[in-house]
């Protein structure tokens, strides 16, 4: 049917949304991109010389990673073929190959485009392999998770991965600018309404031009559209956060580090982005009980149990009342002291555990229930600290055959200060004792 139309030239005249009707038509209307499009940058100098790889377009929502790839197409004069991972199988991809292979016996190369290739198991991702070394296809996969956890390895090291974007507030307007050229009018808002358009689009230029031509709809001669106004004809999108993807784990590190970083303000953001974002509470806590002990660790003794009582706080409350729980503690970890020697000195621990393999505890450390292993010196020369001088009797626990270490080295912030005075006191005294 959609022939039919187009050979009696009415195709044309069909209504097309207002982002196709702005799709780019060369590489150099694409917006936000420059760092992979620009004269000298590694698309342009692919083109430029006359080489263009496999490569993989990694990169949020509507930032032009289809265009980018129709249009490379066109630059290098190969045929475009588009499928997509959610929809296409193993014969679909079989029926792609043979084109291919028809058009590369004519003298005509193919650029493949897959989007959303991540979404393709691994037998499938290996069934391009021949066919990009054989040179019948040149691929150009869209993915909008981390390649380096959803491609693999034999895929990646053939593709080139190129990271696109999101597009920031300077590529939103312009997108918007060309909009009211191809309107011929200019979009009812006030200044702070438009500012408050670019920020709901969040960083995606095909929802911000869909977002103008809900605008567009308005009546033409209406008052400018103030930001309280804007909420009520268009919906706010939600914030691009999947948390099974990478943008959990990205948040999630954002959060601690902002912690750790002792920035609360930033702190607060990144948990209510969590929050906002359908995150599960469990997850989140289970991070901050983490941050409480690395983090905070003993400069803070109060932090860890604080983290668990506000986990069992948001159990017990749920939504909402259990944010506030949430807030209490992130804003508590975020100003509270931080040492991470107790984590460092287990860690230390560790390491010399498993180099010094099964060492015997010194005799006076084990005890001797049998005649028999009194007999061999369990138990010999224990002293009972609470009954020593100073209920400290100073004895050496570390394995006879090993030297003492100094795992650990409390910080001189918060109550490690106190804690650091206190191993000072012990080492002293057990030096005295051992008459060292």
């Amino acid at each position: 049917m959609s022939d039919l139309f187009g050979a009696a030239g009415l195709e044309q005249d069909a209504p097309r949304p207002l982002a196709d009707r702005l799709r780019p038509t060369k590489l150099s209307e694409v917006v936000g991109q420059d760092h992979l499009l620009a004269k000298g940058a590694p698309l342009r100098r692919m083109l430029d010389a006359g080489r263009l790889s496999s490569l993989v377009l990694w990169g949020p929502p509507g930032v032009g990673k289809t265009t980018i790839a129709r249009l490379l197409a066109e630059d290098a004069k190969l045929e475009f073929e588009q499928i997509s991972a959610i929809f296409s199988g193993v014969a679909d991809l079989r029926k792609v190959f043979e084109r291919a292979k028809a058009r590369r016996a004519a003298g005509k190369g193919t650029l493949l485009f897959v989007d959303e290739i991540h979404r393709f198991n691994k037998a499938q991702q290996d069934s391009f392999l021949p066919h990009v070394e054989s040179g019948v296809i040149t691929l150009v996969g869209a993915t909008t998770e981390n390649p380096s956890f959803e491609l693999n390895a034999a895929l990646l090291s053939r593709a080139q991965v190129f990271t696109l974007n999101r597009l920031d507030d300077a590529a939103l307007e312009l997108l918007l600018k060309r909009a009211e050229k191809e309107e011929g009018r200019d979009l009812p808002l006030t200044e702070d309404a438009r500012e408050l358009l670019r920020n709901m689009a969040d960083g995606d230029g095909r929802f911000v031009l869909n977002l103008a031509e809900e605008i567009f709809a308005e009546p033409e001669d209406r008052k400018p559209i103030e930001p309280k106004e804007l909420g009520e004809i268009v919906q706010r999108r939600a914030p691009v956060y999947d948390k099974s993807d990478e943008s959990h784990y990205n948040l999630a590190s954002a959060l601690q580090k902002s912690i750790r970083g002792s920035d609360v303000d930033a702190a607060l953001y990144w948990a209510a982005r969590m929050v906002v974002g359908g995150e599960d509470p469990k997850f989140i806590f289970r991070r901050l009980i983490v941050v409480a002990s690395e983090d905070v660790g003993n400069a803070d003794p109060q932090a860890l149990p604080l983290a668990i009582a506000a986990k069992e706080a948001y159990e017990f409350l749920g939504q909402p009342e259990g944010e506030i729980a949430l807030g209490q503690l992130v804003t508590y970890l975020a100003t509270a002291p931080k040492s991470n020697r107790a984590y460092v000195a287990f860690h230390n621990a560790k390491a010399a555990a498993k180099e010094t393999g099964s060492l015997m505890p010194p005799m006076h450390a084990v005890n001797a229930p049998t005649k028999l292993m009194k007999q061999l010196g369990y138990h010999k020369g224990y002293e009972y600290d609470h009954d020593a001088e100073d209920g400290f009797a100073g004895l050496n626990y570390f394995p006879e055959a090993m030297p003492r270490q100094k795992f650990y080295q409390p910080s001189q912030y918060g109550f490690d200060k106190e804690i650091a005075k206190r191993l000072d006191y012990w080492d002293r005294k057990r030096r005295e004792k051992s008459g060292s």
